[in-house]
């Protein structure tokens, strides 16, 4: 690694005073909390200069990454169309464009939208008569450096689409309504919403979220379209700062669905969509604990909740519920799966659940003459060791096939039509991978850590078949661990640049996350938080201990609470990591969950427990924040990056472990560098258009190579 001559950025000691439960901290960097300030943003700028200048040399390495994972896309394509009340909806990418456009073409007469009979002969880069164009993503993002969809719905008429864009990356979304046919706006009035928007059956009113000032979506507001956004009307409003919401609306356009839930306890509300003015109906009232989802199914609900078993189990209510009482049990908790949530179509009930560490699909036929309404279950059969299966795009209720979607670490999704009657599937789109990709080059296999309490940890893991466990191999771990969120085995185009180079890349499924049912998660959260990160070093241990990764030649990453899982693990064990890539990272975790007026904080407390009222919480969490615990000794090289708009992770996290990691570790700062680098304009994902992902991308996996000496 050559020298730069390049002073790093020196953050100032500005003196600021945390004193919570008898416990007096001074912290230094909390100055760098406030992006107004010119002086705050001459600082990340000069990181980000540095970062740059310490990486020049690896420009033709960062381009040759782009190049390849460009070349192994086929960057003109298309979706799957997916039929819906008289037309066939898909999206369109095109060769030197970032985003997608949204398409549809009239279903015509013949055609059925099912088992792949019927659908447009459609072919990438070439237009099929009477296309639509709904949204062109990239005339929307004109004019902005960032650019996300957070709603996109077709009114029940389909003569109308509302949409919410976020052009800062804060995800504040602006409501828009345009006329299809000739392409007007009608509608702008409303802004500042959240995730979602959902019509009502007339097509005249639109429901949306909005936000308090923490960022906590807490409110529901119904917009009568055209009219002034000030007599927009309160729905359903949240008090209790623990709980979240979201709306949505069911298969059959019957209902427009209110979720609300804090991490713990959940409750929905049902609105009849043809009567938008009335008031919306609770299913069943909270419980503490108790969680469920409810999914309206034509003459009853279905409800998915963990009231008797914490695998939660499936039940079945009348339209008119109004208590849990009278939920009757459909399915009941099997020992070893976790029920994930259930999908109603005319015919039938789809079951999404976990077994085994992997994904899995349960099909459950209606059969009136059943005393339940429904008949013996069948589950969907995959003939990988390795894999990620879920339903696609089903919008349609009455349907005699269900879109289904796999891959593997070695499988390029798949979609494919599975059809109810026949159990036959017909294969409608194979994701391309140009430039000659065969699977049979590669080999995916599950590793067993053994974590220090006798735990078995799961590892999902791929290698070139030519590169054996002789302990020589570079390797790339990434972990996640929180809020029960499962990384499954998923096919990336661009791991291909790390593999063919050698590298052996591991998913380690630690505690913290669900893979493994709830009870992985409750192991991994709370008090028991630090178990996330010693399944983690287990998992590392154990590449380097079966001979996979050479001991110096161990890298990591992980992001958002991931990113405080490598914050964690380079304070435990520095000496296990070669270089440590931290995205959006939750390493100043204490600071923020002391602070109720922060976005998250206050429904974050049933995560990771309540500092701010509990010393044994307090405690605990400052005995392993990142922040607060780095040592005066060598540490792996660490690449810190973030977003200055991101309102899930503030960047001032990163800013503020970075400057202090400088000015506390031994390690070489020419061979083991400490990288900040921020994108000034985005959110908590990074960058928004396709092209300016790869780039960033391609700059990490640079970044982390040459720390492995591979190019």
């Amino acid at each position: 690694m050559p020298v730069v001559n390049t002073a790093k950025p020196v953050a100032k000691h500005v003196e600021h005073v945390r004193e919570h439960h008898g416990d007096r901290v001074i912290d230094p960097f909390e100055w760098l909390r406030d992006k107004d300030d010119p002086e705050v943003i001459a600082h990340l700028e000069a990181e980000n200069a540095y970062a740059e200048a310490r990486t020049s040399h690896l420009e033709p390495l960062r381009s040759r990454i782009f190049d390849e994972i460009k070349s192994r896309t086929q960057e003109t394509d298309l979706s799957v169309p997916a039929a819906y009340r008289g037309w066939w909806y898909y999206s369109r990418t095109f060769e030197g464009k970032q985003y997608a456009a949204q398409c549809r073409v009239r279903l015509v007469a013949g055609q059925v939208g099912q088992v792949g009979q019927g659908r447009p002969q459609l072919e990438p880069g070439v237009t099929p008569e009477g296309e639509q164009v709904l949204l062109d993503g990239n005339a929307e993002a004109q004019g902005h450096e960032f650019f996300s969809l957070g709603a996109f719905e077709v009114s029940p008429d389909g003569r109308r689409i509302a949409y919410a864009v976020d052009v800062e990356g804060d995800e504040r979304f602006a409501l828009r309504v345009k006329d299809i046919e000739t392409g007007a706006l009608i509608d702008d009035a409303v802004t500042e919403i959240g995730y979602g928007a959902v019509w009502s059956l007339d097509g005249q009113h639109l429901f949306y979220t909005r936000m308090d000032e923490s960022w906590r979506p807490h409110q529901v507001w119904r917009h009568e379209v055209g009219t002034d956004g000030d007599s927009d009307v309160l729905v359903f409003e949240e008090p209790d700062e623990r709980f979240w919401m979201g709306i949505g609306s069911s298969r059959d356009d019957a209902w427009v669905i209110i979720a609300v839930g804090s991490k713990l306890t959940s409750e929905v509300l049902l609105l009849d969509a043809a009567a938008p003015l009335d008031a919306p109906r609770v299913v069943a009232p909270r419980r503490d604990g108790v969680e469920y989802d409810v999914e309206p199914a034509g003459d009853r609900l279905l409800i998915v909740h963990n009231a008797n078993h914490a695998d939660f189990e499936l039940a079945q209510a009348p339209l008119d519920a109004r208590s849990h009482e009278q939920w009757s049990s459909l399915a009941e908790s099997v020992v070893g799966e976790r029920l994930l949530g259930v999908e109603a179509f005319s015919a039938h009930a789809v079951v999404s659940l976990r077994r085994d560490g992997l994904t899995a699909l349960r099909v459950i036929p209606r059969d009136p003459s059943a005393v339940s309404g429904f008949g013996p279950p069948d589950d969907l059969v995959f003939d990988e060791p390795l894999y990620c299966v879920g339903t696609g795009n089903n919008p349609e209720y009455e349907t005699s096939a269900l879109q289904v979607v796999f891959e593997s670490m070695v499988t390029p999704k798949t979609i494919s039509d599975y059809d109810f009657v026949t159990g036959e599937y017909t294969l409608l789109k194979a994701q391309p991978v140009l430039g000659g990709y065969d699977p049979a080059d590669y080999e995916q296999h599950r590793e067993w850590a053994t974590a220090a309490d006798g735990t078995q940890v799961p590892i999902s893991l791929i290698h070139r078949r030519d590169v054996t466990a002789d302990g020589t191999a570079p390797g790339l771990i990434y972990g996640y661990g929180a809020y029960e969120i499962c990384i499954d085995p998923y096919f990336s185009v661009a791991r291909l640049s790390l593999l063919d180079r050698g590298f052996v890349y591991a998913i380690a499924h630690v505690r913290g996350g669900g893979e493994m049912g709830r009870q992985w998660y409750d192991s991994g959260k709370m008090e028991h938080k630090t178990t996330t990160f010693t399944d983690f070093i287990a998992c590392a241990d154990h590449l380097v201990s079966s001979g996979w990764v050479a001991t110096d030649r161990l890298v990591a990453e992980g992001g958002s609470a991931g990113g405080l899982l490598m914050g964690a693990v380079a304070n435990l064990a520095p000496g296990r990591f070669r270089a440590i890539h931290a995205a959006v990272p939750f390493v100043d975790a204490l600071t923020t969950i002391l602070d109720p007026s922060l976005p998250l904080t206050v429904p974050e407390w049933e995560e990771w427990g309540d500092p701010l009222h509990h010393a044994d919480v307090y405690r605990n969490m400052k005995g392993y924040t990142p922040y607060e615990n780095i040592a005066a000794v060598d540490y792996p090289a660490i690449l810190a990056t973030t977003s200055l708009n991101d309102t899930r992770v503030y960047f001032v996290e990163p800013a503020k472990w970075v400057a202090r990691l400088r000015e506390t570790v031994t390690s070489d700062p020419v061979q083991r560098p400490i990288l900040f680098k921020i994108e000034m304009v985005a959110g908590h994902g990074g960058k928004s258009g396709r092209y300016d992902a790869w780039t960033q991308y391609a700059w990490e996996l640079a970044f982390l190579m040459d720390q492995v000496g591979v190019s």
